[in-house]
């Protein structure tokens, strides 16, 4: 019963710093409920943005993933990530949050709508980002609960005998999304960014402490590590070594690049950057995210390693044979460790899962201003309904993400990629829209038509997920996804007309701003392009 109080304690603290937002801080109008009124500083945006991207794929993923395939694993996620993420950042995030402040976009598709004067545009662009968002959801729903189940097995062996006694993946996940619910139903993105906060300290705090305490079971690191280069020795290499199915090759730990590309086109990351008070408080977080990730991935991946030949004094293994990736973090801490290091680490690995409200918000932000609003006019619809709205549509996302999450069938890692690898094939989109004056209405939606078909033939290909080792001629099927796509956006754009000279100087001032300043003709008094709402 220990970790199952514990994890319930750190839920009614969760919902007291959501209150606070609710309460403290909110100034209770409809820019304060979707993006916290663009007052976050520095320190509260590194936490959020991290505790954001780190996901039940991360942790539960990821060390289920390492039980099975080895160190390569790390390179392979905590790596790429921490690299791409932080250019992303850099890169992506400030210019859009500049636009954003500017025009005052609440999410993408604003953007995108004036960047290209389509609406066609954006509503082609709108079901497929909500379609990439909701596995995204359902693969925090699925970590939560595989983790509850794990940690709190033996604490009801009357009533849950299918579970050995834990609470049950539906009864757990089902109460962190009630949770998630209430404080974000109450508070909108300030609620949330005070609680992300919470969930990246755990994280950052318990990631080390893990694995120490897991490790001191184990006989210690060398101990532990001669075991696995004893009976699992390719574990211990990355390459494809004696042809080794689980064995990471060159061209997939190469290609996997691709993958960590989708944060530029995260719909939650979005918001996150729309909060920021200024484009200084970026700089923490591109110079310490990828620093945090190693912090928390780096004892993930060695538990998982380890996992794979742990047992226990007679000789059972830690890790039953059979048992299903997504478990294996929360059992491995659970066996190895006692009742309080079980539940901290169980809270630790809910906190990531619970990054699930950025997701919920985003989506009720777009359909509020994407479909809503446009539909029924903005001077018809004032602060108070929108609130109304991005509530009402928060208390159905969640209903729907929790049923279709009792039906899912794949892994959390094997979800996760393909999810991520949907929204990668559409970073060259907004890459383009940011950098390349050149780019037009054709070629952007060409280039969402050719990630959505190519997305498509090669999730049927891999069975639609069940094969989790599903690679496309030896690449990770995101590498062909952004190829393709970058390539039509090119071709397409480069024959078709070019974009209006209104438009382009509308996101590219700083052309004029040059002009103005080297006194070139034409340029003394010109003034900015009009400012206009989304």
């Amino acid at each position: 019963m220990t970790p199952l109080i514990m994890i319930c304690a750190y839920l009614f603290l969760l919902l007291w710093v959501g209150r606070m937002g609710y309460v403290g801080h909110a100034r209770h109008t409809a820019a304060d409920f979707f993006l916290a009124s663009r007052t976050c500083g520095a320190f509260l945006l590194l936490m959020t943005v991290f505790g954001t991207t780190m996901t039940s794929f991360a942790l539960v993923g990821s060390t289920g993933a390492a039980s099975t395939r080895g160190i390569g694993i790390y390179g392979l996620m905590a790596s790429w990530s921490g690299l791409i993420h932080s250019a992303c950042f850099f890169l992506i995030g400030m210019k859009l949050w500049y636009h954003g402040k500017r025009f005052g976009y609440s999410t993408q598709i604003q953007f995108f709508r004036d960047r290209f004067q389509s609406p066609g545009l954006a509503m082609m662009l709108f079901p497929i980002l909500v379609m990439l968002v909701i596995p995204y959801v359902i693969i925090n729903i699925l970590g939560s609960g595989a983790t509850i189940q794990g940690v709190t097995q033996g604490a009801f062996p009357r009533f849950f005998t299918a579970t050995q006694g834990g609470i049950p993946a539906w009864l757990g996940s089902g109460t962190v999304c009630l949770v998630v619910l209430i404080y974000v139903f109450g508070g909108g993105m300030r609620s949330l960014a005070f609680a992300n906060g919470l969930h990246a300290s755990i994280l950052v705090i318990l990631g080390a402490a893990a694995l120490l305490l897991v490790m001191g079971k184990l006989g210690g690191p060398v101990a532990a590590s001669q075991r696995v280069a004893e009976l699992r020795p390719d574990l211990l290499i990355r390459g494809a070594v004696g042809k080794i199915p689980e064995h990471i090759s060159h061209w997939e730990f190469l290609t996997y690049m691709f993958v960590p590309l989708s944060v530029g086109m995260f719909p939650h990351l979005f918001q996150h950057w729309m909060t920021a008070k200024s484009a200084k408080t970026f700089r923490p977080v591109v110079l310490l995210h990828p620093i945090f990730i190693m912090i928390v991935w780096a004892p993930c991946m060695l538990l998982g390693i380890w996992a794979a030949v742990a047992v226990f004094q007679n000789g059972a293994p830690v890790i039953p044979p059979g048992t299903r990736p997504d478990a294996v973090l929360g059992l491995l801490v659970k066996n190895l460790t006692n009742r309080y290091v079980a539940g901290l680490l169980g809270v630790g690995i809910v906190s990531a899962t619970m990054s699930l409200d950025s997701q919920f918000l985003a989506l009720s932000s777009m359909f509020t201003h994407d479909i809503i609003v446009r539909l029924f006019g903005e001077q018809r619809i004032g602060d108070r309904q929108r609130i109304i709205l991005g509530r009402s549509l928060v208390v159905a996302i969640v209903g729907i993400a929790y049923v279709l999450s009792l039906v899912a069938p794949s892994t959390v890692f094997t979800l996760g990629v393909w999810c991520f690898s949907g929204f990668s094939a559409l970073f060259p989109l907004v890459f383009a829209s940011l950098y390349w004056k050149r780019v037009t209405k054709a070629g952007a939606m060409a280039s969402i038509l050719m990630a959505a078909v190519v997305w498509v033939l090669l999730f049927r290909a891999s069975g639609w997920g069940a094969n989790p080792k599903y690679l496309f001629l030896g690449m990770m099927p995101a590498a062909t996804m952004v190829i393709s796509s970058a390539l039509t956006l090119v071709l397409v754009s480069l024959v078709t007309r070019a974009p209006a000279p209104d438009v382009v100087e509308r996101f590219f001032p700083e052309d004029r701003l040059v002009a103005t300043r080297l006194d070139l003709p034409g340029a003394i008094g010109a003034q900015p392009a009009p400012v206009q709402a989304g």
